[in-house]
């Protein structure tokens, strides 16, 4: 009592110090006060490594609060001693608090104080999950599937399968024994560690087991298996597939397992696309590798290509009847008059063809044209590259109007109406165009 009624002073300071003061357990006679000692003052022999003990009685508030030292100091024991959320035995070993005071001080000052903040995470690097919770855990109602209307199912159906439409499940779930595995478990505090793991992993392969349940159960629901089992449900109508479809449906077919039925329908469309925006890919490098580095040009390149096709089809066309007609005369038994006759007309036509075609022969795109459109172009006296143009624009124009996309055709300028009349009845008795 004498030693708390002295004055003490801060050896280093000269504060008083009679309250609270860190006596050098080195030096003799030797006091600091809490600032002083905090930052590690030293003076004379005194260094900052000496033991010290701290003298007081702890009836000072730390945060200026209601709470003294040895008040705080007895709430952190009593939680250690008692756990935490036993407030009542905490304020008991308190002696003058109660279980309220308690909570509120703890959560104040320890939770939701400076102290909590620089300690607790905000996020807890331990996720732990509520598996009761009806928020994604395995053993929560929210794991199965949205529910779905009860399948429509005659009683004796029902009976057959087991399945309860009020509770829209079954009696006998897949791998029906599998809660065996867990039912005889128990938790004992004399297990070794061997022994826990062992309870362990027979919990996980019983998790296992219930995802696969899950998991069958949902591919059930979401495909519709009991009503397809029973016959009641009518499968939507489904556009026929090709065979290059329905080949890539059979090796994509083990991916099912992973997928929902939309996102199964939505895979197999983004390999659809993908094919398509492939070949794209491959058409525009073929315009690019022949020149073509505009989208404009790409329908007359087209509109070229198709002719040149369609010029080599007519001459095989034109072979194949010659020579039917020639084998048919030998099989007539005509007379050889005849046959001298036709032979030297023929040869006078293709004679005179150097004489019919002598005004376009020579002309650009003369070699694009077939027989007819050479005729057609010595006719009416029309360049063969002006006829080309023509010729695309009117069947680019005829594509876009199917297409329902509005034009406005623009044509040459010395082009004579009757000429593009002539062509327009040329392209559509040729199957090119369709007028009407």
């Amino acid at each position: 009592m004498a030693e708390n009624e002295q004055k003490y002073y801060c050896n280093y300071c000269q504060v008083d110090i009679t309250t609270l003061r860190v006596k050098c357990a080195v030096c003799n006679d030797f006091d600091l006060c809490l600032e002083c000692f905090s930052s590690g003052a030293e003076l004379g022999n005194h260094t900052r490594d000496h033991d010290y003990h701290i003298v007081d009685q702890g009836n000072f508030s730390l945060c200026e609060s209601e709470w003294t030292a040895l008040e705080e100091l007895a709430v952190l024991e009593g939680i250690e001693q008692y756990g935490y959320g036993n407030w009542e035995e905490i304020a008991d070993h308190i002696g003058n608090r109660t279980s309220q005071e308690v909570i509120e001080f703890y959560q104040a000052r320890f939770v939701h104080g400076n102290l909590g903040k620089s300690c607790i995470p905000e996020e807890s690097p331990y996720k732990v999950v509520d598996h009761t919770s009806s928020k994604d855990g395995p053993l929560s109602p929210s794991l199965s599937t949205p529910p779905q209307p009860p399948a429509e199912l005659t009683l004796q159906e029902q009976q057959e399968l087991g399945y309860m439409p009020l509770r829209d499940d079954f009696e006998r779930e897949y791998d029906n024994e599998a809660e065996s595995m867990v039912s005889t478990l128990a938790v004992n505090y004399d297990d070794d560690d061997l022994e826990t793991a062992l309870k362990l992993a027979q919990v996980d392969m019983f998790l296992r087991r219930l995802k696969e349940r899950q998991r069958r159960k949902r591919i059930a629901r979401e495909y519709g298996l009991v009503g397809i089992f029973f016959n009641k449900q009518k499968q939507q109508a489904k556009r026929k597939l090709s065979k290059d479809e329905k080949e890539l449906r059979d090796r994509m077919k083990v991916f099912s397992q992973f997928h929902a039925s939309e996102q199964h329908e939505q895979f197999f469309e983004n390999l659809q696309k993908e094919k398509q925006m492939r070949s794209r890919i491959k058409e525009l490098m073929r315009y690019r590798r022949n020149g073509i580095t505009k989208l404009e040009e790409c329908s007359e390149y087209e509109a070229a290509r198709y002719k040149r096709e369609k010029r080599k089809e007519n001459k095989k066309k034109l072979a194949t009847p010659a020579a039917s007609k020639k084998g048919g005369a030998l099989a007539g038994g005509k007379k050889p008059e005849e046959k001298e006759g036709k032979k030297s007309a023929d040869e006078k036509d293709s004679g005179s063809d150097s004489e019919k075609y002598q005004g376009i022969k020579s002309a650009p795109c003369f070699n694009l044209l077939s027989e007819r459109e050479k005729t057609l172009c010595s006719s009416m006296g029309m360049n063969p590259a002006k006829y080309m143009t023509v010729k695309t624009i009117i069947i680019k124009d005829h594509v876009q109007r199917r297409q329902g996309i509005p034009t406005k055709t623009r044509y040459p300028q010395n082009l004579d109406k009757l000429h593009r009349k002539r062509i327009i009845s040329f392209l559509a008795d040729s199957g090119w165009i369709t007028v009407g």
